[in-house]
């Protein structure tokens, strides 16, 4: 089929990209000249494994280009997947102008019977104000063109997209017609056996994007709590963990105790669902309460790092490890790491961070509040106190005795969880976990 996705972002572009490879012509369209011409290139704006090579294979077999030509994208095309960001509002809610104006200006190109899919995340209803949108527009060109407006949420994880889109846990697909809902399936049988692709109507499909991401954020606000419980009762969360994620009604997923969650969904979904219950005059008190402990999450770990100096951070030396909001992306949305140091800088404490991916959207964000480090080691020289915030693989793999030698003070806080407080004891440090035992000695003879 031919196909055209308006928006390159992640979505946009994972999604053009694995549909090329499953034998689809798709062109990928963005009003960003400089991301277009990058594309074109070979070079690809955000990182995401496996996903350079997969752009550089289907381009070069012809079945994936890239404009900034609307009227160039749609002509022709089938399909037109809207992959455009709908980012929090001032009233919490989705922001949908973006999404809104791309509707009217395929409307305004069209030429042949189209379908329109809504891949981006947007409140219930969207998809019949798009409907009605486009509608109005064909009626003032006087033209009389069939199309259809689809609900196509995704769910891909960032760090993980190429793998989840080619093999899809499930794929859900709202229409208002069987004919419109098979035609979508059509494009997907190369990647998900019948069973997985589940058929609704637009409104449950738009809802099973928001209840599943307010679910798995739930999981993670829901382990904190009972992370901070452990550390006042003295039980460790890692056996809690394993205790029930071994329920088969629990599962282990999202059960990992830590700073709390960030990125581009988890966020403004909770956000835009609980505007959503307030608009039909529902309260979701529940979510109210995820994103809360979730804020509060971050403020009570940074006030640990601030306790065990006395109070305040004023003229230590703090390393940051791990800026993006978790491993595997180069995102610095709602990054847990930029409240953290936010607070630290504030609190006036000269602060050094590395990431091994997202230093180039890092400096975006906090350039000229911190220190930016070419590795993890020159990262922590000098350092009074290391912060894990990001738990890469790299970092879990270095040796601890090494990394406090190159430390002023041999002071760790693992607010992901990725070293073993054992390890961490055996190597001089003192060391402050999410829900675990602290050990707060520190050998008269730290560091350098």
């Amino acid at each position: 089929m031919q196909l055209a996705v308006i928006g390159t972002g992640y979505v946009g572009l994972v999604t053009g990209t694995c549909l090329s490879e499953v034998g689809h012509r798709v062109t990928c369209m963005d009003r960003d000249t400089e991301k277009i011409a990058h594309l074109r290139q070979g070079t690809i704006p955000i990182y995401e494994e496996g996903l350079e090579e997969l752009v550089a294979r289907n381009v070069a077999a012809g079945r994936l280009r890239f404009t900034n030509s609307l009227p160039e994208a749609v002509d022709g095309a089938e399909a037109v997947f809207l992959a455009i960001g709908t980012p929090t509002a001032a009233d919490g809610g989705a922001d949908l102008s973006m999404i809104f104006a791309a509707a009217e200006q395929v409307a305004g190109v069209m030429s042949s019977p189209l379908i329109v899919i809504q891949k981006s995340t947007c409140p219930v209803g969207t998809s019949v104000q798009i409907e009605q949108l486009m509608a109005s527009v064909l009626a003032e060109r006087g033209v009389h063109i069939p199309s259809h407006v689809a609900v196509n949420p995704e769910f891909l994880k960032e760090g993980a997209a190429v793998q989840d889109f080619m093999q899809p846990d499930r794929v859900v697909i709202g229409a208002d017609t069987v004919e419109v809902a098979e035609r979508i399936a059509s494009l997907f049988e190369k990647l998900a056996s019948r069973e997985r692709i589940l058929l609704m109507d637009r409104a449950s499909a738009e809802m099973t994007k928001y209840a599943a991401n307010a679910f798995l954020a739930t999981k993670i606000s829901f382990i904190n709590e009972i992370a901070n419980l452990c550390e006042a009762v003295g039980a460790d969360i890692g056996a809690v963990r394993r205790g029930i994620g071994t329920d088969p009604r629990i599962g282990p997923a999202f059960l990992a105790a830590g700073i709390g969650y960030g990125g581009s969904c988890f966020p403004k979904d909770v956000k835009a669902l609980v505007k959503t219950g307030r608009d039909f005059g529902y309260r979701l008190q529940i979510l109210e309460s995820v994103e809360e402990v979730n804020r509060r999450q971050r403020t009570r770990l940074v006030k640990r790092v601030l306790d065990h100096f006395g109070g305040s951070v004023a003229g230590k030396r703090i390393a940051i490890w791990g800026l993006a909001f978790k491993p595997g992306t180069d995102d610095m949305r709602e990054a847990p790491a930029v409240t953290t140091v936010s607070e630290l800088v504030g609190d006036g404490a000269e602060v050094v961070a590395y990431d091994p991916i997202a230093l180039t959207n890092a400096r975006r964000v906090l350039d000229g509040t911190v220190q930016f480090a070419a590795n993890a080691l020159s990262c922590v020289e000098g350092a009074d106190a290391l912060v894990l915030m990001t738990e890469w693989p790299e970092f879990l793999k270095l040796d601890l005795g090494q990394v406090g030698a190159w430390m002023k003070q041999r002071v760790l806080f693992d607010f992901r969880n990725g070293f073993a407080p054992e390890r961490a004891a055996e190597a001089g440090f003192a060391y402050f976990g999410v829900g675990r035992a602290t050990n707060e000695k520190v050998p008269i003879s730290a560091g350098r």
